[in-house]
């Protein structure tokens, strides 16, 4: 289990004071990059070989979202390798060791050259100690399309939007998914399927729609008409 401490700070928060769902997310995006770093298998050692870990799903179930000023835990555990996938999870806590959220993570690794999936080499997969994952409702990684959604205004893709890889970071496919729905609800839970890559200069148009269970779905596809990623948005429920 690899962790880190910090203190929620004004930049991060919402109109209510609370941490945003997408800087929770860049907050667990974080940790497993500091993990890596750490055990000498982060960006360089990956840029040196051609490699690139892509994320495929998210899941983050929030129990609380915590407050400006407060001091949290952040951790991570790779808990399985199947082929060239990696399964990881997250968590964040509270000072008293409460979870304030939850996450599944779904990865794969890429050769950049050839634009296709390869297995990690031993000595990467060493690196990472494997752990029993987290208890939590886990859901599937394939997210359901409904068949009417209504169309949105187009996005461009900016500078703004990549990282280092050069296509559009998983956090700001989830940022340009919530703008489509407003900010009007906290979200419970979080998923996210990632099926293809967006470069600088790209056009997204969302595609929304509101499922009988309540959930918001926002499909993002690109001028070809293809899915580059479906995000879903359960709302949270007053509590008992």
């Amino acid at each position: 289990m690899y962790s880190y401490q910090a203190r929620i700070r004004y930049s991060e928060i919402d109109e209510g004071g609370n941490l945003r769902l997408e800087t929770l997310l860049d907050y667990f995006q974080d940790c497993s990059t500091f993990q890596s770093e750490d055990l000498g298998v982060g960006i360089s050692y990956l840029k040196e070989r051609h490699l690139v870990w892509v994320l495929s799903s998210w899941q983050i179930v929030v129990e609380r979202y915590p407050l400006l000023g407060e001091n949290v835990i952040i951790g991570t555990s790779p808990y399985d390798f199947k082929g060239f996938m990696g399964f990881r999870n997250f968590w964040m806590k509270d000072e008293s060791g409460n979870y304030l959220a939850r996450a599944n993570s779904i990865w794969s690794l890429l050769d950049t050259q050839s634009n296709r999936p390869v297995r990690p080499q031993e000595d990467m997969m060493k690196k990472y100690p494997i752990e029993p994952r987290i208890e939590m409702e886990y859901a599937s990684r394939r997210i359901s399309v409904p068949e009417e959604t209504i169309m949105g205004d187009t996005v461009l893709i900016k500078k703004h939007h990549l990282d280092t890889n050069h296509h559009v970071n998983n956090g700001q496919f989830i940022k340009i998914a919530m703008e489509c729905v407003g900010s009007s609800f906290q979200v419970r839970q979080l998923r996210a399927e990632y099926k293809k890559q967006v470069h600088l200069g790209d056009v997204l148009t969302p595609y929304t729609a509101l499922t009988e269970e309540g959930k918001h779905v926002i499909v993002l596809k690109d001028t070809t008409a293809a899915i580059c990623c479906v995000v879903e948005l359960e709302e949270e429920r007053e509590r008992s």
